[in-house]
Formats: structure tokens, sequence, C-alpha cells
């Protein structure tokens, strides 16, 4: 659980930087691609390609060409469709799809982590509900974020079977490299496909931004992500997909002194915290049952 509070205070920070420094201002299949070279150059020169079974490379490949190669290009072809607050409000419904795909990985159906995600998706609404504007194009858009919300959780759960599955005797940041070479693949595509080559490059302070991005936020915080993802259960894992809009929220008011609804934001938030509590007092109690206690 460590890996992933540490994880929502990184991108929290980088919901607010991208907001200010990025959106607007650099072609986003550019900053994607920036982005993802920075974190490959990170873990890349970990790799011992001897001691990892091709199967497993290939397998985190596949992760990271969804998790953050396609879930990016979903996410940023919503926002030729939709507006800002409506994109924020289609991106909670993520830890349904969590809870829904390990069930069914795993051939089995938890009602409880069902139930505890939707309290989370519950709390997430009430800090980011806005009645949508509709408009040409909005259920496009709508399944797009649904699409970026769907490789984000197929990421996640995929990479914790993944590394469950296979067993290997190294630390994981020696295999974490192939993850984003998965990704870097379909960043390149995109940006030739989709990209603007005509738009300005970015300026000394953009570049600074896009740095600590790539390296920090994609780089350490996806491996972290990801890591935590392996060790917490299932409605953990999906709840705390949802703590990143409260501690988004907080950061931009405290830092750039945006507005925002106090009262809902804190109300909210005290959902999903109690989403988060009674899913692990249910954990603890499912184990002591396991374990004949």
């Amino acid at each position: 659980m460590g890996y992933l509070v540490f994880v929502t205070c990184l991108w929290a920070f980088s919901f607010s930087l991208i907001g200010v420094y990025i959106a607007g201002h650099v072609d986003s299949y550019f900053a994607v691609l920036t982005r993802i070279v920075l974190a490959s150059i990170l873990f890349v020169p970990f790799l011992k390609p001897r001691a990892v079974p091709m199967r497993l490379r290939l397998g985190l490949m596949a992760v990271g060409a969804i998790q953050l190669g396609l879930m990016y290009v979903s996410y940023y072809q919503s926002f030729l469709l939709l507006s800002v607050p409506e994109i924020l409000l289609f991106t909670i419904f993520t830890p349904i799809y969590i809870t829904l795909l390990d069930d069914a990985l795993a051939k089995r159906f938890t009602p409880f982590h069902l139930f505890t995600a939707l309290i989370a998706v519950v709390g997430a609404a009430v800090i980011r509900f806005q009645a949508p504007e509709g408009g040409e194009g909005f259920w496009v858009g709508f399944l797009m974020v649904q699409a970026a919300n769907l490789c984000f959780a197929i990421g996640q759960v995929g990479y914790r079977r993944l590394m469950a599955r296979e067993q290997i005797d190294v630390p994981a940041r020696t295999v974490f490299g192939w993850f984003y070479l998965g990704a870097l693949g379909v960043a390149v595509v995109a940006y030739l496909i989709l990209g603007d080559k005509s738009a300005p490059g970015p300026e000394p302070l953009q570049w600074g931004v896009l740095a600590w991005l790539g390296l920090v936020a994609s780089g350490l915080g996806y491996f972290l992500w990801n890591e935590g993802a392996r060790r917490v259960d299932a409605g953990a894992l999906a709840i705390m997909n949802n703590v990143l809009i409260p501690a988004g929220l907080v950061v931009n008011l405290v830092i750039w002194n945006r507005d925002a609804d106090l009262l809902r934001l804190t109300l909210g938030g005290a959902i999903i915290v109690i989403s988060l509590v009674v899913n692990e007092a249910w954990e603890k109690r499912r184990r002591r049952h396991a374990a004949g206690v």
C-alpha cells in the first residue's frame, strides 16, 4: 500500500504540472513520446535479457503497450471531443473495471470488492460530478475515455498476474524496462500518425517539466505503482485508482490556489477513504477465516 500512496502523491503533482505547463503549449503526442523515451532510458540499463524468459519479456511489452501506450492514445484523443470536466468525471469508473477483470481472470466473482469499488466511484463522483454538456462527438468521447480506463485497468491486473505466474529470481527493476519498450513502440507510431510535427518545440521550463514527468512521474511512478499493485488485493487496488482525484485537487488548490468546492472535496474524499477502510477490514477478516483463526 505504501507504494500506491507514494505514487498517488507523485501523480497528484503531475496533474497540476501538465495542466499549467504542458496542456495547450506542447503537442500532446510529443509530450507522451518524450515521457516514455525518458522512462525507457531510466530502466533499460538495468535489463538482463539472458536472465528473463522470452515469454516474460513479450508479456511485459504487451502490458506496457496497453497500460501506457494505448491508454495515452485513447486519453488524449478524448480531449478533442469532450470538455475537461467531462473527461475527469468519466475517469472514475476504473475501479469497476479492475475488480471485474481480476475476477474474470481468476474465474471467480467477489461481490464485496465490486461493492467497495462502487463506493469509491460514488466518492469520486461527489467530488467531480458536473452535468455533461453533450454535443457532437459526446458518446465517442465517452467511449474513448472508457477505452483509456480499460487499458489502464488491464495493465495493472495483467502485471499482477504476469509477475505472479512468472517466478524469476531477479529484481523487478531488471525486467521493467521491457514494459517501457512496449509502450515506446505505441508512442512512436502514435506520434508519427497523430502528432503535430509543425508545433513549436518546448521552452526550457517545459523541457524541465517533461524531464520530471518522464523520469519521475512515468519512470519511477509506473514502476512503483505496478509493484504496489502486486502487494495489495484487487479491492484495495481498485479504490486507490480514485484516490488520485482528491489528491490532485488538493495539490492544485494549495500550490496554484485554484478554486475548489471544499465541501464536495472533503465529503467525496471521506467516502473514498471509508471504502478503503471497509475493504481492508473485510480482507483481514477473510484472511483470518481462511487461516482458521
